[in-house]
């Protein structure tokens, strides 16, 4: 039997499938971004992809620590089209 890779939400700090959470990289430049392939390189975080953990994540800095830079406009839009096209189906 396969090993599942397992990773840790930075909002609410669960373990699950990595294959069921959103990767958000900081890039060499410093760039914060988000990782749909799972194959960027640079610092990563986990997110559940689900709205309630991406504002817990926003409010309390979470991904802000997490990635050690500050969030940017660009990212939370991303974050908000790819929660919203998933409307948390993969919990």
């Amino acid at each position: 039997m396969k090993k599942i890779p397992m990773r840790m939400c930075v909002a609410c700090r669960e373990m699950r499938a990595k294959k069921d959470l959103m990767r958000i990289v900081r890039t060499a430049e410093g760039e914060l971004k988000l990782d749909l392939t799972g194959k960027l390189s640079g610092r990563g975080a986990y997110l559940c992809r689900d709205a309630a953990c991406m504002n817990k994540a926003i409010k309390t800095r979470a991904l802000e620590r997490a990635l050690e830079a500050p969030m940017n406009d660009e990212l939370r839009a991303a974050l908000d089209t790819e929660i919203g096209h998933n409307d948390g189906s993969a919990v």
